[in-house]
């Protein structure tokens, strides 16, 4: 570990000396590239550095611990216990910085959210789940843009589909992909039952174009009017669009736009997002066990959670991690499991190590 973490400060060094060069200052796509492994590379050096330090003040209490003055002797050994934690603690971090990073933490999202099992009750729950991932995102100072919404009448929706857009988005909400379970009376319900319903929820990271290359060739577009509440352009102009990529049969639509070509780059975002999802999906399913030891497969089908509203408790099935706090949770407090999750994911990715 301490080679590896000596290669990396090499690492960072010549790539500071890259930086002042200005052929690399004349090219853009260069120049963000070393910017962004320099940043990444910076929290590592510096704990390495921390590390280093602590090494050689751990051999300098060694060396007063037998210093004549007992008053001395006995302040080196209590630094050199205090330092031997800390090290202890620069070595934990270290180990989760050093884990490889997922290329795809620091994309935007799209979500989608549909109403699954349960009728009435599972859009409405999806319409709760949409409302609580809103907050977190307004929480967190992200900007949030609705791509298409299929409204349910008994409140809620069978489907909504969104974009997330902010700082490491992707990081924080990638284990959110799955079924959630809600068990609760619902609204619908005269009879004071508790009933169990399931809405879906997928999380994929936006795509560059050049990440997913779309033949337009293989993309079916349809268009037709929009279907919103009211006003001066709602049903006058066919403004909302369907795509449908032929090859394998993945069906995007937005009619949130006014402008037909707004909707039409929004499916194709969505579009791409999908397509790379499906790609994922086959290369994990090759793969085999090996992903099954992270957090969940993230498939829909996979019942990641259940919210029981009567005892007021959020459980994580994957982690088997409880919360008392669901009422919190619904208004968007949801650090606490996605720290969970993360944490986790970390260990795990350690143990394979």
């Amino acid at each position: 570990m301490l080679s590896r973490l000596q290669a990396t400060k090499n690492r960072l060094e010549e790539i500071e000396k890259e930086l002042l060069d200005n052929s690399i200052l004349n090219n853009l796509a260069k120049f963000k590239a070393l910017s962004k492994e320099k940043s990444d590379l910076e929290p590592i050096v510096a704990d390495f550095d921390l590390y280093t330090k602590c090494e050689q003040d751990l051999k300098d209490t060694l060396l007063m611990s037998n210093d004549s003055d007992p008053e001395i002797a006995e302040l080196a050994k209590h630094e050199h216990h205090r330092l031997l934690g800390e090290m202890d603690k620069i070595i934990d971090h270290l180990k989760v910085l050093l884990l490889p990073k997922d290329p795809n933490d620091e994309k935007n999202i799209i979500v989608e959210i549909r109403g699954a099992v349960g009728g009435d009750e599972a859009n409405i729950f999806a319409g709760d789940l949409f409302r609580m991932y809103t907050r977190y995102a307004e929480s967190k100072g992200w900007r949030i843009k609705l791509l298409d919404e299929n409204p349910s009448s008994a409140g809620g929706f069978s489907l909504v589909s969104f974009s997330i857009k902010g700082e490491n988005v992707y990081s924080k909400l990638k284990f959110e992909s799955g079924g959630h379970r809600v068990q609760r009376v619902p609204k619908t319900e005269a009879g004071g039952r508790i009933h169990t319903s399931v809405a879906t929820v997928l999380v994929m990271p936006e795509i560059d174009a050049i990440e997913v290359d779309l033949k337009m060739d293989d993309i079916q577009v349809d268009t037709y009017r929009s279907q919103g509440a009211g006003g001066q352009n709602v049903n006058k102009t066919e403004s909302a669009v369907r795509m449908t990529h032929i090859p394998t049969g993945i069906v995007v639509s937005c009619q949130t736009e006014k402008s037909q070509i707004q909707n039409r780059e929004i499916c194709l975002q969505m579009l791409r997002a999908k397509i790379y999802q499906k790609l994922q999906e086959e290369q994990d399913e090759k793969v085999g066990n090996e992903r099954r030891l992270k957090v969940g497969t993230g498939e829909r089908s996979e019942k990641i959670r259940t919210y029981n509203y009567p005892q007021n408790r959020v459980t994580d099935h994957r982690i088997g991690y409880s919360s008392h706090n669901l009422d919190r949770i619904m208004e968007g407090e949801l650090d606490e499991i996605i720290d969970a999750l993360i944490h986790y994911d970390q260990e795990s990715k350690m143990v394979m190590e």
